[in-house]
């Protein structure tokens, strides 16, 4: 997927909180909240202006990618007071991503 110069110009209401992970912060794991669909606006190779819509961990994914383009990580986006796990922690607990289709 290559998104030039991408902007987040929409977000739905509806959020869903999972752990994310970063290469920036490789051994830990923190809960981050997320809009569950993403309006992002970018630019094609052959230089038009495009829009397109990321749902559920698409979203997820390409909003952090975003947020790094802004200079943010995830630690930024957590809850006050809460703090990432280790790594080890993570996958004693973690559980697969399961969406709600019908709710976006």
């Amino acid at each position: 997927m290559v998104l030039l110069n991408p902007e987040i110009i929409g977000e739905s209401s509806q959020t869903d909180s999972r752990y994310e992970g970063c290469l920036s912060f490789f051994d830990v794991r923190g809960i981050v909240p997320r809009a569950r669909r993403i309006e992002v606006e970018h630019t094609l190779t052959d230089g038009t202006t495009a829009i397109t819509v990321f749902t559920d961990a698409l979203a997820r994914l390409v909003a952090h990618e975003v947020d790094h383009l802004h200079g943010m990580t995830y630690k930024a986006r957590m809850a006050d007071g809460v703090s990432p796990i280790p790594v080890e922690e993570y996958r004693g607990t973690g559980k697969s991503w399961d969406y709600d289709r019908g709710t976006v």
